[in-house]
């Protein structure tokens, strides 16, 4: 490819990540109104799918006080979509652990969900190849996105991604848990990805913005043949967020993707929404990312009296990493 960074083409697509990752910082309480929005502005810009939150078990979150889209029952979606007689596709995340896959997740022709993403830690990967076979077997399309994968021996993901490739899923995904990586990795990543893939399945992305590089690795990733992408509106995600939709679709050349109800929901529901909850780039987030340490300890920094005391923040990360 001569001009890897001419973006049309049409095998790419673009999954909304916005309620899903977004509800990891309000406890997947989002309105149904800011759901149905970000719902309708997906399908009017063209995106490809949506993942609306998690399939949960509620027995294992027993007492958590979550939303209803930490659980994706089908009459809390539903509520949303109706029969969603639109192109727009609809995921849900399954984590490994966090699922009792078996009955949580019915037959697709009893479901509205199109596609069921398996999350998983290398060291869940039995379970996760379990749960991958149940929902093809149930008729969805599977995806298999194997998180921290910056923290994973080169052993250790040379025979996860054997059992991957070998396994039902449709979509392998490259996934930035912590948000550490930069370009060189992320090319070796999808090419990796691809080699064990043997071109059976699709490779996607899934960016964190520590390093305020989700975008930009986004698009490394798709130079090198990643067709599947994940971005937020407004990057709204866990901690530092991910790579935003409104870059994302500016970015991409294909005529079907339209920016402007994108910015409309922008303008209408995120500028208000900064106001309740805090998500995006911030030092503690970068101290994270270049750390390769899970978010969790930037997050408690931001949300506790000292947030901007950062020589504190960072001399902490350093003494117990």
């Amino acid at each position: 490819m001569k001009a890897p960074w001419i973006t049309y083409r049409p095998e790419i697509k673009v999954m909304d990540c916005t309620i899903r990752d977004g509800g990891l910082i309000n406890e997947h309480a989002f309105d149904d109104t800011l759901v149905k929005a970000v719902y309708d502005t997906c399908v009017a810009a063209g995106v490809d799918y949506m993942e609306i939150g998690y399939r949960a078990s509620r027995k294992m979150f027993a007492g958590l006080k979550a939303g209803d889209w930490r659980f994706c029952e089908e009459d809390a979606v539903r509520r949303i979509v109706g029969d969603n007689p639109t192109p727009l596709k609809l995921s849900v995340m399954a984590d490994a652990g966090k699922c009792d896959w078996r009955n949580d997740i019915p037959k697709k022709s009893d479901s509205v969900i199109d596609m069921v993403r398996v999350a998983c830690y290398v060291h869940q990967i039995p379970e996760a190849m379990d749960m991958i076979k149940d929902a093809k077997d149930k008729g969805y399309e599977v995806s298999c996105n194997l998180m921290a994968v910056s923290t994973i021996p080169e052993p250790d993901l040379d025979q996860a991604l054997e059992a991957m490739a070998a396994s039902d899923a449709d979509v392998l995904c490259v996934v930035d848990s912590n948000g550490s990586l930069y370009a060189e990795q992320i090319e070796l990543l999808v090419k990796k990805y691809l080699g064990a893939a043997q071109c059976k399945k699709q490779i996607g992305i899934h960016a964190h913005n520590n390093l305020q590089l989700a975008f930009a690795n986004t698009i490394e990733a798709i130079i090198h043949g990643a067709n599947r992408l994940d971005a937020t509106m407004a990057g709204l995600g866990r901690g530092a967020g991910n790579c935003p939709m409104e870059l994302l679709l500016g970015f991409l050349r294909n005529p079907k993707f339209k920016l402007r109800p994108v910015l409309q929901l922008l303008q209408d529901d995120f500028v208000p929404l900064r106001e309740k909850m805090d998500w995006g780039p911030s030092v503690p987030y970068n101290i994270s990312g270049q750390l390769n340490q899970h978010p969790r300890a930037a997050i408690a920094q931001r949300s506790g009296a000292n947030k901007d005391r950062y020589v504190d923040f960072y001399d902490k990360c350093i003494s117990e990493g």
